[in-house]
């Protein structure tokens, strides 16, 4: 590998890029590589340039309906892949993985590093419109994975698995990072708060999250007494076809049965002033609220589905319930704010888990050798 390659990360909205890669571009950059950014036009993409990136402007549209809007980010893809010449492009979430992937081929770029960070609901959906799109996106795929140099970066075994059994990709080509890690310096393992125990859940508020059946088993605990605040950290996301109401939101207020805190940015002391940590997803690659849930040393419940079973070690750092189950979420929560000794055990074997496995460390220098393997060969 050269002094110096040219690496660009190409991800659909710069929020994620800064939550989620930006530890990994800046230590690529310690190592002497130049760093580009290329995402949607967001608030916060001014932050990308702040921390010394060169930021480019990719048009990735949220819902995706427009055939029109989809070819345009394609061709803008192969337009900025043309004059940048990156020796090296690293493509994150389904977008840029698809219309990445299918640029790099029409630009000649030497090097692709594909994250698979989750392979959304269209895998899981069934109606005919859902099986039509599903067909269109195995064909995506499969032409995205036509490179010379490719690493496919998989979060969780099943993802991997799926798309080995419907994609012609070489399962060699494939490798397993879980998650995008965490500064355990940043998220410290903290003493539960006294009082009353506290659920929180944070994430985007969507239905394939499984907020409602959050709502539902707060529901419950209060039909069934149990003392407990249930807290709800996200806002809607109005792009995404799944994504709560504002009447939702101002039911639930009503109701009262949840306190909705909006979008944060303080998670880790949102969870150091929670007792327990809930995603009842549908579907993840790896959930980073469930790797900082462990960091902050906090028992979690989560969904026995791909990507949430893999961020705990079942019984041991958290439960694990049926996926749309409101009833058996509820026991479960309810189980753990009423032993206060078995999730205080269960945040502690959390904490060890993050340390061996999640580290921001470990995940950076895993990236690293991808990339000095792909430039190298």
């Amino acid at each position: 590998m050269k002094a110096s390659n040219k690496i660009l990360f190409v991800v659909n909205a710069p929020e994620f890029f800064l939550s989620h890669r930006l530890p990994l571009a800046q230590a690529a950059r310690a190592e002497g590589h130049e760093v580009h950014v290329a995402s949607a036009l967001g608030e916060c993409a001014h932050k990308i340039e702040d921390h010394g990136f060169t930021h480019h402007i990719v048009p990735f549209a949220r819902s995706g309906q427009n055939p029109l809007n989809e070819l345009t980010t394609l061709f803008k893809l192969v337009g900025l892949f043309r004059s940048l010449k990156p020796d090296l492009v690293h493509l994150v979430t389904i977008k840029p993985v698809l219309y990445g992937g299918i640029a790099a081929r029409f630009s000649g770029i030497s090097a692709v590093v594909s994250a698979v960070s989750g392979l959304g609901t269209v895998f899981l959906a069934s109606s005919v419109v859902a099986r039509v799109r599903m067909w269109l996106v195995k064909r995506l795929y499969a032409a995205a994975f036509k490179q010379k140099r490719l690493a496919v970066i998989f979060q969780n075994p099943d993802d991997r698995d799926t798309l080995l059994s419907l994609v012609a990709l070489d399962s060699s080509r494939t490798r397993m990072i879980r998650g995008s890690g965490v500064a355990l310096g940043e998220y410290l393992c903290q003493p539960e708060p006294a009082g009353t125990p506290v659920v929180v859940m944070a994430a985007r508020l969507l239905r394939d999250k499984g907020v409602f059946e959050f709502v539902q088993a707060a529901e419950h605990l209060v039909e069934r007494n149990a003392a407990v605040k249930m807290r709800l950290i996200g806002s809607p996301d109005p792009g995404n076809p799944t994504s709560v109401s504002e009447h939702d939101l101002e039911r639930w207020k009503q109701a009262g049965v949840v306190e909705l805190l909006g979008y944060r940015t303080d998670i880790a002391e949102q969870y150091a002033a929670a007792n327990i940590v809930c995603l009842p997803s549908y579907r993840e690659g790896l959930p980073k609220s469930l790797v900082e849930a462990a960091a902050c040393c906090r028992a979690v419940v989560t969904t026995d589905v791909p990507g949430c079973r893999d961020a705990i070690i079942p019984d041991v750092t958290g439960l694990l319930v049926p996926v749309k189950d409101p009833v058996r979420l509820a026991d479960a929560l309810q189980s753990l704010i009423e032993n206060p000794v078995l999730r205080k055990k269960m945040g502690r074997e959390g904490r060890k888990l993050a340390e061996e496995a999640f580290a921001i460390e470990r995940i950076v220098a895993q990236h690293l050798q991808i990339y000095r393997e792909l430039l190298e060969s």
